[in-house]
């Protein structure tokens, strides 16, 4: 599922996943067994220059990307990046029955209804996921839309960051790739995916390695980070010092690991609604485990408060399960520290334009 923005004969992309903490680049080469890892790298963001997926300060993203293009040497031009968000809506729908050509023509009007912004200020996509079993001449289809000015924003920035966004996609489906590479995809099995970063919470429930659910909550790592400046009356960056477990002067830390488990428990009840939604609307299913990532992801104690709460087997994701790396560029500790960064962006350097 991908907004295709322009064709190019040339297929090396980069994945460029811009988060409201920080900015990750991957470059993945094809190879006979599957992918190999060419470049990686990742910079921090200020907590001001991405608000709630918006971009706010585009000059200090683009000067970010263009830290990470000189630092890695990077010459592809060609990119691949997300969207994430409450300007992001997905949908699973059920249409009478018709082929994709057909719907292409009709799905301006179709999705009228489930689309709670005028259609004119969004870019929509499709998948058509297949015909229902009851016989009712209807069809499952996966419908995306993202407005217009939140696209143009992102791809903005890359483009003045001396690249070219060739296809955006959506931080659930490159999710779903990354997944698709490095894990068994047992048929009829529903597992879900909770993708922490600094503000957003992504949850995508997959039933046999295709995404059935998704929703995005608007908590992230900055609620820890912010809890603990109220409590000690610090600033965020001394606040996200702490967290991290660094020394910061003039303060008691002996209180942040309490801090921490009390923000833990927000994000795990927050979790459990998300999953007891689904699972309140597809009677007789479960899920059989939660896959972890995400920058915050860990974060000491959240996924065992996950785990406790939704009663669900919680595993780290490791984006780079199957991917070949050369050992002496990245060391198994060094990407066993980065690989909750890069879930996402893992599933946007596999993709291809024209890819579905």
């Amino acid at each position: 599922m991908v907004f295709s923005l322009q064709i190019f004969r040339k297929t090396d992309v980069i994945g460029l996943d811009i988060g409201s903490n920080s900015v990750k680049l991957i470059h993945l080469a094809p190879t006979k067994k599957g992918w190999k890892m060419v470049k990686m790298g990742l910079i921090h963001l200020p907590p001001e220059a991405i608000v709630d997926g918006s971009i706010i300060d585009s000059m200090t993203v683009i000067n970010a990307v263009k830290g990470l293009i000189a630092e890695q040497g990077i010459k592809i031009k060609s990119t691949v990046s997300a969207l994430t968000g409450h300007s992001v809506i997905i949908k699973k729908v059920n249409l009478p029955v018709m082929s994709d050509a057909e719907l292409a023509e009709s799905i301006q009007w179709e999705a009228e209804q489930y689309i709670p912004f005028p259609i004119a200020d969004v870019n929509m996509d499709f998948q058509i996921l297949g015909a229902d079993t009851e016989g009712r001449g209807q069809m499952e289809v996966m419908l995306v839309a993202v407005k217009k000015d939140v696209i143009n924003d992102y791809t903005n920035v890359i483009k003045e960051a001396g690249l070219i966004p060739v296809v955006v996609d959506v931080d659930s489906f490159a999710l779903e790739n990354m997944f698709e590479l490095n894990y068994a995809v047992v048929p009829n099995e529903n597992i879900a995916m909770v993708n922490i970063g600094a503000t957003i919470t992504s949850i995508n429930i997959l039933r046999g390695g295709i995404t059935i659910f998704t929703r995005a909550i608007p908590l992230g790592g900055n609620q820890f980070t912010e809890e603990i400046q109220k409590v000690l009356g610090i600033s965020f960056k001394d606040a996200e010092t702490a967290k991290l477990g660094g020394e910061v002067s003039g303060i008691d830390a002996g209180g942040i690991p309490q801090i921490l488990e009390k923000v833990c428990g927000n994000v795990a009840v927050e979790v459990k609604r998300s999953i007891d939604f689904f699972l309140g609307s597809a009677p007789g299913m479960f899920i059989s485990k939660i896959y972890f990532g995400g920058g915050c992801a860990k974060t000491k104690g959240l996924s065992a408060s996950i785990q406790e709460k939704t009663a669900i087997p919680v595993e780290m994701l490791n984006p780079f399960a199957h991917i070949e790396c050369n050992p002496k560029k990245f060391t198994p500790e060094y990407l066993k520290e980065i690989a909750p960064y890069f879930t996402v962006g893992v599933g946007l350097a596999m993709r291809r334009v024209g890819d579905k």
